[in-house]
Formats: structure tokens, C-alpha cells, sequence
């Protein structure tokens, strides 16, 4: 384990020069303090847990201190909001510090949210509040922890800083980690503002640093497009499987990675509805739930048109044409497992399908029918389910299918069911309601909760004793909260 003193620092983006980003330190907070911090994301960087609780841990991420081998830079990027483009975005509150590599030789972007005011700022003032702050630390590692990709988040520094925003707020900084920040929009920017060169430059770094299997083939850019277009079919799946709603899939919020990315007025569906909107903001229903697949396949045809300079459009069409089936068996593969089933039939799709339509508007809770469904035997456990179905004799021609298809699976015992559904249906998962909770005690400046909470997402699909509250439906005002793009 290192101390903070020892990190090793590799600044490849801020390499890149002045065309990508530009240098900005850090504008302190206030009397800076944790609020909470992730041991298994320090872990990422080999730092010893108990650093956490140091007073130069909370001066480090809370703007006071800064490493002499840190170069914060501000990126620039554009990118398509709400399907507008938008010609200079870039990071208008957050900076990254720098890249750290640790023992393993991965390399980890630090970057600070809340920081100040950049070029990029916009009229801003260039702070994250607290809420924001905590809802995307816990949000972050919520996901890591379900298995779906996502940016990490090492922690949360509170203050006294004031910040207005519908009403005065406490400003706060939360440390993220990825392998990089690149987004849709940094190529888009490139190419709209007519400076190949640099686009190219970008091209080249992402391919050596993060793609560098694609340099082995032919065309390298077509093979890494691709591989992006797989990642983002990949990602979504989980998405829509778990229920989770972005809320705001900007082609700015989009990671070159495939990996969840920006957090904003996120949630996770309680009672099952294809047409939530989880942003109060979107008038229009663009970023609905239903819509996250649609929409990602728009947010990668944007991004291929920035990439025309280097792909052919023929190769391009192709690669997107990838996009729809790819997602379609990701999707099914782990919404299978999450039906218990371990061999895929022909019929899988109709029968999921339908179990949805009968969910939607009966006020099905999302999560707990699938983690219910794995508790009992399959005849009891639909028997204890039926009740929540508003079509129930539609619900019982389901099940009678159901069981039918459970029945042609290979033959084992209730224990094994069990265990291999509750390894792939969380009993916790990231509801609103909880989010706020903790927020609201936070902001009266008690972190126990959202320390609680953090701790139980951390291990979503274990039963945990004295938890039991974390698992129960959301009370119904918990279930109406309004989240915008407002932090």
C-alpha cells in the first residue's frame, strides 16, 4: 500500500498540449472534510485505506494541495445535447489532475468535479454541490459493483463553501477515476472545427494507449470503431437490464470507452415503466428508459461521423449495423440468467417480452420480482409473485409458461436455482428515495448514512444482516422524487 506522498505520475493527455486542454489549478473549498470515501477504489491506485481519514487527504481532493508532479488541465470537447449540437463544451467545472499508474501498470485518470471555473465554464461557476456529488459517488461505485462499467468515484469532499443554484447549497468535490475521459465529443470537436491534424493526434493516442489490439489489424480506426460500437451495445444492455436510466446521454456524457459516464439525473426504476423519465428537465422523453437503445445507436452514428475522415462510410454503416443485434444478445443473455435460465430457446424473447407488458403499469417492483422469483421453488415463488399483477389471469398464463421452460432446464436442485439467481439479481440496488436519505442527513452534516448506504450497494447481491430496510419498495413519495440537470 502507498501513502499519498507516493502515487507515480504519467500525464499522457496533458502531453498532448494546448489544443486538447488547458492548465487550471484548483479553486479551494472552504474548511474541506469527508464525507466518504471508497477503500476498493483507492485500492485502484494501491492507496492504504486510512489515508482516507488524514487531514491532507481531505486538503489534497478538496483544492488546497496539490502534487508537484500533478498537471490539471481542463479538456475541450463539443458534442450533440438533446440532439442540438453544441460546438465548445468542455469541462466547465472539473480538471484532471493527472494520470497515476499503479503496481499492476494500470493507468488511472484523477479527476476533480467541482474545482472551479475553467474557459470552458459557460457563465458557471464552475462548482459541484453536495448532493450532486454524493448522488454520483454512490451511483459509481453502485454500478461497479453490479457489473456494469462505469467511472469510479474515490471520493467526496465536503465544505462550508457557499453555492447558489435554486437556493444556497454547500459546495463539494468528488474524485473520479477512469482509464481516460475521452468523450464522443472531443472527436466531434475536432472534426466540426475543421483541425484534422489535432483529431488525428487524438486518433493516434487512443488507439496506442487504449486500443492498441486495433494497430494490429488492417485498418486500425475501422477495427477500433467497432470495438466501440461493441462496448456501447454491451453497456446498454446492462443498462435496460438492470432497470438503470441515465437520464442525460449527451454524446459529451458518451465515454470512448463504453463505460457509464457524467451522472446527472440518474435512476433506477422501482416499479417497472418502458417510458420513465428520470429527468425532470427532459420535456420531451428523449432520454426515457425505452429510448437508451435508440439513442445509443444515434450517439455512435454521430460519433462515426466524426470519424469519416478516417473510415470509409460503407465501413462505418457496417460497424453500426452491429449495433442493434449486439445489444439484443447481451440483453437477453443476462435477462436469461436472470430468469434462471442456463440454455437459451428460441421462444426466450416472447416470454420476457411478455412478463414486461404484464409488468408495466400493475406497479411491479423492477428488482425485487426477479430477486423474489429466485427465493422459492418455481411454483411457489410465482404463486407469491401473481398478486402484485393487476392482469392476473394474464400473469397465470405466464407463469404456466414459465414453468414450463423452467422444467426444460437442466434438472437440479432449489438450492443451486437460488444461488445462481441471486448471483445476477441484487437484493440493494441505488434507489432515489434511499439517495436522498442520505443527502439530506449529509447536508445537516451527518455522513453516517451515506457511508451506510455506500457499504451496502458495495455488495448488492448478498444478504446483509440489519439491512433488511435497504431492500424493502420505496414509501410512495420516494417513488415521485423530480431530479434535473441542476447540481
Amino acid at each position: 500500500m502507498k501513502a499519498l506522498d507516493e502515487l507515480t505520475f504519467d500525464n499522457r493527455f496533458a502531453r498532448l498540449g494546448d489544443a486538447f486542454s488547458t492548465h487550471v489549478l484548483p479553486e479551494p473549498l472552504d474548511n474541506p472534510r469527508l464525507v466518504v470515501a471508497s477503500s476498493a477504489a483507492m485500492a485502484l491506485l494501491d492507496l492504504d485505506p486510512a489515508t482516507a481519514e488524514s487531514p491532507v487527504f481531505a486538503e489534497l481532493f478538496g483544492g488546497h494541495k496539490l502534487w508537484a508532479e500533478a498537471e490539471p488541465r481542463a479538456m475541450v470537447y463539443s458534442g450533440h445535447q438533446f440532439g442540438s449540437y453544441n460546438p465548445q463544451l468542455g469541462d466547465g467545472r472539473g480538471l484532471l489532475l493527472g494520470e497515476v499508474y499503479n503496481q499492476a501498470g494500470e493507468h488511472w485518470d484523477l479527476h476533480l468535479k467541482g474545482a472551479g471555473q475553467t474557459p470552458y465554464s459557460r457563465m458557471g461557476d464552475g462548482r459541484a454541490v453536495l448532493r450532486s456529488s454524493i448522488r454520483e459517488f454512490l451511483a459509481s461505485e453502485a454500478l461497479h459493483a453490479l457489473g456494469i462499467p462505469s467511472s469510479r468515484a474515490l471520493c467526496v469532499i465536503g465544505s462550508d463553501t457557499p453555492v447558489w443554484r435554486e437556493k444556497q447549497e454547500r459546495g463539494a468535490m468528488l474524485l473520479r477515476l477512469a482509464p481516460s475521459h475521452i468523450r464522443f465529443g472531443h472527436f466531434e470537436y475536432f472534426y466540426y472545427t475543421k483541425k484534422p491534424e489535432q483529431q488525428k493526434q487524438l486518433g493516434e493516442h487512443l488507439l496506442a494507449l487504449h486500443f492498441p489490439e486495433c494497430l494490429e489489424q488492417p485498418e486500425p480506426y475501422r477495427a477500433m470503431f467497432r470495438e466501440i460500437v461493441e462496448r456501447n451495445a454491451e453497456l446498454i444492455a446492462k443498462w435496460q437490464a438492470y432497470g438503470f436510466c441515465h437520464g442525460v446521454m449527451n454524446t459529451d456524457n458518451m465515454s470512448i470507452l463504453g463505460i457509464t459516464f457524467d451522472f446527472g439525473p440518474f435512476a433506477f426504476l422501482d416499479d417497472f415503466d418502458a417510458h420513465f423519465i428520470c429527468n425532470h428537465s427532459d420535456d420531451q422523453g428523449r432520454y426515457s428508459f425505452s429510448n437508451q437503445v435508440p439513442i445509443g445507436q444515434w450517439n455512435l452514428s454521430a460519433l462515426a461521423q466524426a470519424l469519416t475522415p478516417f473510415i470509409s462510410v460503407e465501413a462505418l454503416r457496417e460497424a453500426l449495423g452491429l449495433f442493434l443485434p449486439l445489444y439484443q444478445a447481451h440483453y437477453l443473455d443476462l435477462m436469461r440468467r436472470r430468469l434462471g435460465f442456463t440454455h437459451a430457446e428460441d421462444d426466450d424473447q416472447k416470454l420476457l417480452e411478455r412478463l414486461l407488458q404484464l409488468m408495466q403499469g400493475s406497479s411491479v417492483d423492477y428488482s425485487l420480482f426477479f430477486r423474489r422469483l429466485g427465493d422459492q421453488a418455481p411454483a411457489l415463488a410465482v404463486a407469491q409473485l401473481r398478486d402484485d399483477f393487476v392482469d392476473i389471469k394474464g400473469f397465470d398464463a405466464w407463469a404456466e409458461l414459465y414453468l414450463q421452460r423452467v422444467a426444460r432446464d437442466p434438472i437440479q436442485g432449489q438450492a443451486a436455482r437460488r444461488e445462481r439467481m441471486h448471483a445476477v439479481n441484487p437484493l440493494y440496488i441505488l434507489r432515489n428515495y434511499l439517495a436522498q436519505k442520505a443527502i439530506d442527513a449529509a447536508e445537516s452534516g451527518d455522513y453516517s448514512l451515506v457511508r451506510r448506504l455506500h457499504q451496502v450497494l458495495s455488495r448488492p447481491f448478498e444478504e446483509q444482516d440489519g439491512m433488511q430496510g435497504y431492500a424493502e419498495r420505496p414509501p410512495e413519495w420516494g417513488k415521485h422524487l423530480e431530479i434535473s440537470c441542476s447540481s
